[in-house]
């Protein structure tokens, strides 16, 4: 794994056969020894085959981020969802589940630690590990190895252990950047509609697991901000970078204070972590914007790229939209309206957005 990250320093603690408590007892001299500056936490799955109960597992967690807390408050943690396996391996797909649940119960509300959904990564049809990927349903062989690597990676540009250099990029002829690449100029959060207000109380009140839905009064201008004022939005090394929640999700979206009356040609990149959950909105309706082939609904795409940077463009003429990812047809003609902004939504997971620009026609 340590190769995977050209530039950082990584160190491999792991030791195969371990479990919450035994890194609790060696955190001290094989981890906060070497004054690490972040931490990734792959735990949990032989406790599973040694019969802990979920609720000890999380205990030992907590234990964990305690110390590593202790040591440095302000060190960022990633931690990763303990990966599928199958009841043949004594670790069956309702435990795993329970264990990462908890775990998000452990950390929710929690600034300094971001969860990646490693479970979603790899789970197949049935929610084991697949044997492609795992040679004993267990360990990870060198693609699956890879495709974790990949997963980590743009939690850890966000962090600023990679990709620190800014990308060099220059719109085509005609466009024009709705995105500086420094800063959130020209972006904001505009008042909530009655009908989402409305929509996220019915929610909330019937499910409990509802997702977190700020309420926006009154327009906030981020002009000159590297970051809207709760965070969630980021500008950094020219991305615009909708970062983790940490309730596990909050629907928010951030606009452009500008509206576009004129039919127009919208090209952005995107890059989403596992399973994230994010969208684009046309004026006013949502193109979603997500991991597709783990989160839909576009799940057929056969040039997505997983964890990596993938094209939209967004040809608006008249009153309907035509979306394609990497030129492969998301919506021939989705509805919109006459006039809006151009805006990104959170909901899940992490989503960067980088060479926003657009083309409006005369």
């Amino acid at each position: 794994m340590g190769g995977s990250f050209p530039g950082v320093k990584v160190a491999n603690r792991g030791i195969g056969g371990d479990t919450t408590r035994g890194v609790l007892i060696r955190l001290h001299e094989d981890v906060l020894a070497l004054h690490p500056v972040g931490v990734v936490l792959l735990i949990g799955t032989n406790d599973i085959e040694e019969q802990a109960e979920p609720e000890t597992i999380v205990g030992n967690l907590k234990l964990i981020l305690a110390e590593l807390k202790k040591s440095d408050p302000r060190m960022p943690i990633v931690l990763c969802e303990v990966f599928p396996s199958s009841a043949s391996m004594k670790r069956p797909a309702e435990k795993i589940h329970r264990v990462n649940e908890l775990y998000a119960e452990a950390v929710k509300g929690d600034p300094a630690v971001t969860v990646l959904d490693t479970w979603s990564l790899f789970a197949d049809a049935n929610a084991d590990a697949p044997a492609s990927l795992f040679r004993d349903l267990l360990h990870p062989n060198p693609a699956g190895y890879a495709k974790w690597a990949a997963a980590l990676r743009p939690v850890l540009a966000t962090l600023g252990f990679l990709e620190t250099e800014p990308d060099a990029f220059t719109p085509e002829p005609g466009f024009v950047s709705l995105f500086n690449g420094h800063d959130l100029t020209g972006w904001g959060f505009r008042p909530t509609p009655a009908a989402d207000i409305e929509g996220a109380k019915r929610w909330q009140a019937s499910d409990p697991h509802a997702a977190a839905w700020p309420i926006v009064t009154k327009a906030i201008c981020f002009d000159g901000q590297t970051a809207s004022n709760d965070g969630r939005f980021l500008a950094k090394a020219r991305r615009l970078i909708v970062a983790t929640p940490t309730e596990g999700r909050r629907i928010q979206q951030l606009s452009t204070t500008r509206e576009f009356p004129k039919d127009f040609i919208l090209r952005l990149e995107f890059r989403a972590t596992p399973n994230a959950d994010s969208g684009i909105f046309i004026r006013e309706p949502q193109l979603q914007c997500r991991d597709y082939l783990v989160a839909g609904p576009y799940n057929k795409l056969t040039k997505y790229r997983p964890q990596d940077w993938n094209e939209i463009e967004i040809t608006v003429q008249g009153g309907t939209a035509r979306c394609t990812c990497n030129g492969e047809l998301l919506e021939e003609a989705f509805p919109v309206p006459a006039t809006g902004p151009i805006g990104l939504e959170g909901d899940r997971g992490q989503m960067e957005y980088r060479r926003i620009r657009i083309k409006e026609m005369p």
